[in-house]
This record gives C-alpha cells, structure tokens and sequence, in this order.
C-alpha cells in the first residue's frame, strides 16, 4: 500500500526526486516530511513474466477471423448481437422522432403515440429490425463493418443512451404534465 500511495503522489510534481533502497525510501521535492510514506526494511520486488512461443511462419498482427454463428437462438440470445443492437437502432430513431414532431407540431411523446403514432412505431420497428437480422444471419458482424469514427462501441453506446434519453423524455414529460420545450 506504500508504495501504491508513492506511486500515486510521483506524478504530483514533475521535479520529485524519488530514492528507494532496501533499507530506507526517501521523497524529496514538493512534500513535506509528514506525506513520504515509508517502505517496511528488506522489502522485494518480483516481476514474472512470460511469453508465448510463436510459430516461424506465423504474423503475430494479424487476427484470427472468428467464426459467426448465425444460428437464430444464438443471434436473439440475451449476449447476442441482435437484442442490444435493434434495441438501440431503434431507440435512436424514435429519439429523434419524438423531439422533431414535438419541435413541429407541439405534441409531446403521448400525444404522438395516442394521435396514429403506433402505426409508424411498428413499421419502423419492422423495417429496422429485418434491416438489421439480415446482415447478422449472412455472418456480418458489425464489428467487422466499423472503423475509424463510427465504430459498433461507439452505435452501442449511442443507442444505450438514446434508449435513456427517450425514457426520461417521456417521465419528465408525464411529470411536467405537457411538452418539453
């Protein structure tokens, strides 16, 4: 634990001049005598490492290319790569449908739905979703289809939190009793 909390006070100052000997630990610079945390006597570091045998004619850059399963229950399973991922597709859009309309017409999220808003949540939600099984059930994953900006963290984590971002829009509208902006 000392040396965790020296470890941790070494980056506080750039001109801390560290000396650890078996017998004593001394930090100079910035901290007053009070703060240097002492190391007990004799104490020992010991480092393993190891290493995997590589074969001759092996690249050690180039990955592996896992097998995709597109067996339909393993697809849907809860881990799978569809529930998760039409989830959030979905979250996205109907997100930024329910602020548009709102922006528009001055409906807030139960308005929509109640006033023929069911109808194009469950052709979007058809659409989307073979929009999306498809490439999963040829073995693409999205994974291999992202780079750069947009990758498939960056889709989970945006739909994640436009599934959050259409839930407190719909209890704060419930709460407020009317529309949000």
């Amino acid at each position: 634990m000392a040396s965790t909390i020296l470890m941790h006070s070494i980056p506080a100052s750039p001109r801390t001049a560290i000396d650890i000997s078996p017998r004593k630990s001394v930090v100079r610079g910035l901290f007053p005598a009070n703060h240097s945390p002492r190391l007990a006597p004799r104490v020992a570091l010991r480092v393993k490492c190891m290493t995997e045998e590589r074969k001759p004619g092996s690249n050690p850059s180039v990955k592996s290319k896992s097998k995709v399963s597109t067996n339909f229950t393993e697809v849907f399973a809860f881990s799978g790569p569809a529930p998760e991922r039409i989830n959030g597709r979905l979250a996205m859009i109907g997100f930024v449908a329910a602020i548009a309309v709102e922006l528009s017409k001055g409906q807030d999220l139960f308005a929509q739905i109640s006033e023929g808003g069911i109808p194009w949540f469950i052709g979007t939600s058809i659409l989307l979703s073979v929009a999306s099984l498809v490439p999963l059930f040829q073995g693409v994953t999205a994974e291999s289809k992202s780079d750069g900006l947009m990758t498939s963290d960056a889709e989970l984590w945006n739909g994640r939190l436009a599934m959050l971002g259409l839930v407190a829009l719909a209890f704060t509208e419930y709460v407020k009793g009317g529309t949000l902006v």
